[in-house]
């Protein structure tokens, strides 16, 4: 008898018809022998209209007790869907108990709208399980030490199962959401894009970060470091198939390269549009100029992707970082108002007109002139690169945003991962 996670996203969850079909494919697992943990969101749209709400009111500026109030408001969304879902089990005839975040407890630290998750206490929940109950268990939020309610940031309910997941030892969690599987790239940009059946924990990681929202990135972070069993699948998908037949239809995120794995140069491409790019012009080359920079946006809880400095002329150079686009305001301000002044630095500009493309593969090891092939077919197609990131299995690269889907179809046709024709 196997311990499963269950984890649904809003779309799964987003009417009462679609929690029905929820409860009725958990009730399936529950009546194969398996004990069952499910981690849903909020119904789809409940978070945007509930921050909806609370953008009529909040101040302009967002201080620490602002963003308390956000995470109070936001956290109501799964506290309803995972009500909803254990009242449809226990109409299926399959007893269930749900639990906010703050009664499991999963604790977190005080990041507010962004917190991390430091610790969960199974306890109550494996008391549960013992009792033949389906624990229900809100995602996307936890409690910090003082008790305040946090959320853990957008997508934080795939964080949330994974972490279950890995605090119960968990023979498997299972990601179900309106996808199939995991993609070669996003089939709304190119119609050909493949369904992987298998995907190293190591490109799922580097897809997640470069923009793939199949899962949070965090999730998958857990999933590596406690070594979580991850499987994405769709909610979909007929409720009634045999278990088999279900797990067959989604995408295996691996901890071992085996001769069963696709072995493509190049897995995936990923791609992210909410980016922004800050350039500080006429900054002092001297030592200790880039901490000065990037440790005053660390130190606003602002996360820094690409980093390029120029070389120096008449002892001055220009030094540019990518944000997240929602923070380009504010990390504009922070260094107009204080770190340029203290610098000495000519001027900051910002573009948040661009996009981050990526190509990821465990072949990349392997192989020479990758990268090289993804420059050249930038080229041909007249798109310019601003900026160049690499690693071991992936190269990235920011363009301007307007010739986002022209870069991922061509360089999806260019490594050959559109599905072939059918014959």
């Amino acid at each position: 008898m196997a311990l499963i996670v269950h984890k649904y996203g809003g779309t799964s969850m987003g009417s009462t018809e679609r929690i029905r079909s929820v409860a009725r494919r958990v009730a399936k697992w529950v009546r194969a022998g398996h004990r069952m943990v499910v981690v849903p969101s909020a119904m789809s749209g409940e978070t945007n209209r509930l921050l909806g709400l609370a953008k009529e009111l909040q101040p302009a500026r967002l201080d620490t007790a602002a963003l308390r109030e956000l995470d109070m408001i936001a956290a109501t969304g799964e506290q309803v869907s995972v009500g909803l879902l254990a009242l449809a089990l226990q109409a299926e005839g399959v007893p269930a108990v749900s639990y906010a975040g703050w009664q499991v407890p999963i604790r977190t630290d005080a990041a507010y709208t962004k917190a991390r998750i430091t610790s969960i206490d199974d306890t109550r929940v494996r008391a549960d399980l013992d009792a033949g109950r389906v624990v229900v268990i809100t995602g996307f939020q936890g409690v910090d030490d003082a008790g305040h309610v946090t959320t853990l940031g957008r997508g934080g309910s795939d964080t949330s199962a994974v972490a279950v997941a890995a605090a119960l030892g968990a023979d498997e969690c299972l990601i179900y959401t309106d996808v199939d599987g995991v993609y070669t790239t996003d089939p709304r940009v190119v119609p050909e894009a493949r369904r992987l059946h298998t995907i190293s924990f190591e490109e799922m990681l580097e897809m997640a970060s470069l923009g793939s929202k199949v899962l949070q990135i965090r999730s998958v972070e857990f999933a590596g470091k406690y070594r979580v069993p991850l499987r994405v699948l769709s909610s979909f998908t007929d409720w009634g198939i045999p278990i088999d037949e279900e797990a067959r239809s989604g995408t295996l995120i691996t901890f071992e390269e085996d001769e069963k794995m696709e072995q493509a140069v190049v897995s995936g491409i990923a791609f992210n549009r909410d980016e922004a790019k800050v350039t500080v012009l006429g900054v002092p080359d001297r030592p200790g100029i880039a901490y000065q920079i990037l440790g005053a946006v660390a130190d606003a809880n602002i996360d820094v992707d690409m980093i390029i400095q120029n070389v120096s002329h008449d002892g001055r150079t220009d030094f540019s970082f990518t944000v997240h686009r929602n923070d380009h305001p504010r990390v504009m301000d922070l260094l107009k108002q204080k770190v340029v002044p203290a610098l000495g630095a000519r001027e900051v500009i910002g573009d948040a007109r661009i996009c981050k493309v990526s190509i990821v593969g465990i072949g990349m090891k392997s192989h020479v002139g990758v990268a090289a092939k993804m420059f050249r077919t930038l080229s041909e197609e007249g798109i310019n690169i601003q900026m160049i990131s690499t690693s071991e299995i992936k190269t990235s690269v920011v363009i301007d945003e307007k010739y986002m889907e022209l870069a991922v179809r061509a360089l999806h046709r260019a490594f050959e991962l559109d599905e072939p024709a059918a014959a």
